[in-house]
């Protein structure tokens, strides 16, 4: 199971939020992390996808 992380970021009248994904690498047995700053109502939906 790959570990979530979730950040809210606050600049100015903007809400964002930074998510951290850790992805297994594929032909190998390593994890990999992915982390973006997007929008809080889109954080469920990007660390949902594989």
């Amino acid at each position: 199971m790959a570990k979530k992380s979730v950040a809210t970021l606050q600049t100015g009248s903007k809400k964002l939020t930074k998510a951290i994904k850790m992805v297994k690498k594929k032909g190998s047995e390593s994890y990999s992390f992915v982390e973006t700053i997007i929008a809080p109502g889109l954080a469920e939906e990007w660390l949902g996808k594989k």
